[in-house]
């Protein structure tokens, strides 16, 4: 007899972080297979009123046990990165249990963004509306925070498909040209090269550490046979995300950083007091891993390590485990959260 799966206590949950496809696939193959508990499918049935909206944009909260999803209270905006970003997921959980209706579900999210107006060279604004399923807060472009895990989807998504989806490949070499050509820039003294953020054409030189996946991403690309240009990208770029870190007291970087434009400046990253903090974030150690497998290089293997060991060193806890910190800028009080 299967065992309940507790899922029928009300619990709010955040769509995004609520998967329903472990990261291993030999645990969810075992969970699947004939006399055991499909949990992870019920999981996924108990995601699926978040499509129930008037656009099938999803809502970004989901009350599992009562089987009720719902925008914030504050909007009936999905961010990008939300609905983009459970593509992976839904589409392994359909092949696994020859169900299609969660690849269904996630697919038609994929094709209405493809068609959707309001992109610049690829690049797409920060937030969409669930109920008319138009992007919305126009003309603000990031590879960061609400829209980061978009670009790193298109490509994935399409690796996972066979590389058949046209589409979805279609975007996600658009995005690499609008990232060149709008958002690339180079700091002052070491030019290294950056990605920054366009609002309303107006270029600003900050980048959040989540922009760090973008690297690993490009090169993962090329490994599957895009464009050598986009290695070399990737090479800088990385140079650049370790730079956030080594340039700093603690060896860690800093949720966000704004890079000197000013060839009269002497420091290349400059850290406001209010994004200074560290979450453990991993888009920096994620890229140096593909940076190493793809190129045989071994500094990046060595960057990894010095990052890991920076880590062990100020986030670490006593009774096992590691913290976020607010101050990496303070090796001797980085205020463990």
């Amino acid at each position: 007899m299967c065992k309940s799966s507790g899922f029928t206590t009300p619990q709010g949950r955040h769509l995004f972080y609520t998967v329903p496809v472990p990261q291993d696939e030999h645990l969810c193959l075992a969970l699947l297979v004939p006399d055991t508990c499909t949990i992870w499918s019920e999981l996924g049935d108990r995601l699926m009123p978040a499509f129930n909206t008037p656009s099938k944009i999803p809502y970004s909260d989901v009350n599992i046990g009562l089987g009720t999803a719902h925008p914030p209270r504050w909007t009936s905006d999905s961010t990008v990165a939300e609905v983009t970003s459970i593509q992976l997921e839904f589409r392994e959980l359909s092949r696994l249990t020859k169900n299609d209706k969660y690849q269904e579900a996630v697919d038609d999210v994929m094709k209405h963004i493809h068609g959707l107006g309001g992109k610049k060279d690829g690049l797409v604004p920060m937030f969409i509306n669930t109920n008319s399923g138009q992007f919305s807060h126009l003309g603000v472009y990031t590879l960061g925070a609400r829209a980061d895990s978009y670009y790193e989807y298109l490509l994935k998504q399409w690796i996972q498909g066979g590389r058949k989806e046209a589409d979805l490949l279609e975007d996600y070499l658009q995005a690499v040209e609008g990232v060149t050509n709008n958002l690339i820039r180079k700091s002052e003294p070491n030019k290294l090269t950056f990605v920054g953020e366009l609002s309303h054409n107006q270029f600003s030189p900050k980048m959040d550490h989540l922009v760090c996946f973008l690297p690993g991403t490009l090169a993962l690309g090329v490994h599957h046979g895009l464009s050598a240009n986009h290695m070399k990208l990737a090479k800088q770029l990385i140079e650049t995300c370790y730079q956030m870190y080594a340039q700093i007291e603690t060896g860690l970087s800093p949720e966000i950083v704004y890079f000197n434009l000013n060839p009269h400046n002497a420091n290349d990253v400059e850290v406001k007091p209010a994004d200074r903090h560290n979450l453990l974030r991993p888009e920096t150690v994620e890229s140096l891993f593909y940076m190493y497998r793809f190129t045989k290089d071994k500094k990046y293997q060595e960057w990894g390590w010095k990052i890991f060991q920076s880590f062990n060193k100020y986030t670490r806890v006593d009774t096992g485990g590691y913290t976020s910190i607010n101050n990496v800028q303070s090796s001797e009080n980085p205020e463990p959260r």
